[in-house]
């Protein structure tokens, strides 16, 4: 099975489970904005993020033994996880870093996970996952580096193409990689896609330059849902293939990219989720004229507070 028959299978699979998002195509009603890009805002996916394609799609493929689904994340995934679990009536056990933000720790107890605290990053997280798994036999759902996850998250460009066809490029945040090898196997260079990474936490930067996944440190204002310190083994072969280059972008082009997505359209996004369009509004990535540009808004569990401060 290719990866694109993979999401096409996904995308049935998840079909009633995930919400279709919206598309948002931007105007000169929005001067702070680029004119004539178009945002995909899987922020108002359930659970708040793209992740629930992914979780959804390796538990309703798999036999899930009575301990339930387990998971390591930064935050985003474990919701999802949680979410999906939740509804569909089994028990969830999920390892978070210190990082996690407290209204992402607070929305995995409301899901009724049971949830962990461990380590400062999410490495040290999934190290605590994967014993406590081998304790419990419970069903891992790992954050980014499994097939049925990578094509329950390339389901969204598969959506997202169907919404917008005739995009040129599509930006796409970058943490462990799920989702970026996900929308690159769906795209297959028909379109390119340009992966966007805080400077402090420079995964697949480092790995496309290495040639192989490597440690990077992590950190910075999205590392609680960018702060992969490795890529994932099996969505590297999709990003060497089908991601065009990886540029890099600072925490306050991030945080300038939050405050005009709620200026503008009013619309909050975490930092992690502001990432892609910061490219476009720093200058990280500039489009050739006439350049038909989509970007993935992809999460929005932060206090909104927060960003009304950024």
């Amino acid at each position: 099975m290719t990866m694109r028959q993979a999401i096409e299978s996904a995308a049935a699979i998840i079909a009633s489970h995930v919400r279709v998002t919206p598309v948002l195509p931007l105007t000169s009603r929005e001067p702070a904005l680029p004119a004539g890009v178009v945002l995909k805002l899987e922020c108002l996916q359930h659970a708040g993020s793209f992740k629930p394609r992914g979780a959804f799609h390796r538990i309703l493929t798999a036999e899930v033994p009575s301990s339930g689904v387990i998971a390591a994340s930064g935050g985003n995934h474990g919701l999802a996880v949680a979410y999906a679990a939740r509804a569909l009536g089994l028990r969830a056990e999920i390892f978070v870093p210190e990082i996690a933000s407290r209204i992402k720790v607070d929305r995995l107890r409301a899901l009724g996970a049971v949830v962990n605290v461990v380590g400062r990053e999410y490495a040290e997280a999934l190290q605590a996952q994967n014993a406590r798994q081998r304790e419990t036999g419970a069903l891992e759902v790992h954050a980014y580096d499994q097939a049925e996850v990578l094509a329950g998250q390339g389901t969204l460009a598969r959506e997202f193409e169907q919404q917008a066809p005739g995009l040129d490029t599509v930006l796409v945040a970058v943490g462990g990689g799920g989702l970026i090898g996900g929308v690159a196997g769906w795209f297959e260079g028909r379109t390119r896609v340009i992966g966007v990474e805080p400077e402090t936490s420079r995964a697949l930067h480092a790995a496309l330059a290495a040639g192989h996944p490597v440690p990077v440190e992590v950190s910075g204002v999205a590392a609680d849902s960018l702060g992969a310190r490795q890529v994932g083994k099996l969505m590297f072969p999709l990003a060497q293939r089908g991601v065009e280059q990886v540029v890099l972008v600072t925490d306050e082009a991030i945080r300038s990219a939050q405050r005009l997505l709620w200026q503008e359209v009013r619309l909050v996004a975490e930092p992690g989720g502001a990432c892609a369009l910061s490219a476009l509004l720093s200058g990280a990535y500039q489009p050739a004229p006439g350049e038909r540009v989509g970007v993935i808004v992809c999460g929005a569990n932060c206090d909104p507070s927060t960003v009304l401060q950024t």
